[in-house]
């Protein structure tokens, strides 16, 4: 499994309004140019996080988005889900029943399955709130006056 652009911006994208929670909407293109990274392509990550429900926004002069939970109810792993889409190490994998006709047969299939679990297990385990702790246990601490 390889996470794209997309799901790494995402994190980002979700952390930066953590960060930023106590401030109301936030502009797209102050999040872009905190984050360095392009309004455009911001936009088409927030469509698949506002689809999610992972985040509202707001029109207008004072528009922008904002988390719809605390951090601490965010997973990497759901957001990652919402970008990437099922997060599985084989394609045989992908739908619920498992189509590949060697299945029954396979002997490497609960290995990937084990890969799986313990993917999606470590990755739902971590949430916003533990990587912006993290961060600030390492003595990274970012005041702005």
């Amino acid at each position: 499994m390889k996470v794209s652009t997309k799901g790494r911006y995402a994190i980002r994208l979700l952390l930066d309004l953590a960060e930023h929670q106590h401030d109301g909407f936030i502009p797209l293109k102050d999040i872009a140019a905190r984050q360095g990274i392009s309004k455009q392509y911001l936009e088409h990550i927030v469509t698949l996080l506002n689809t999610s429900n992972l985040l509202r926004g707001s029109r207008g002069k004072r528009g922008g988005y904002m988390l719809t939970r605390k951090p601490a109810e965010y997973s990497i792993g759901e957001i990652l889900r919402a970008t990437e889409g099922d997060l599985v190490p084989v394609a045989c994998l992908e739908d619920t029943t498992n189509r590949c006709e060697r299945a029954p047969s396979c002997k490497t299939l609960a290995m990937w399955q084990g890969l799986r679990n313990v993917t999606n297990d470590y990755l739902d385990s971590v949430t916003l709130q533990d990587l912006l702790d993290q961060h600030c246990e390492q003595g990274v601490i970012d005041y702005i006056i």
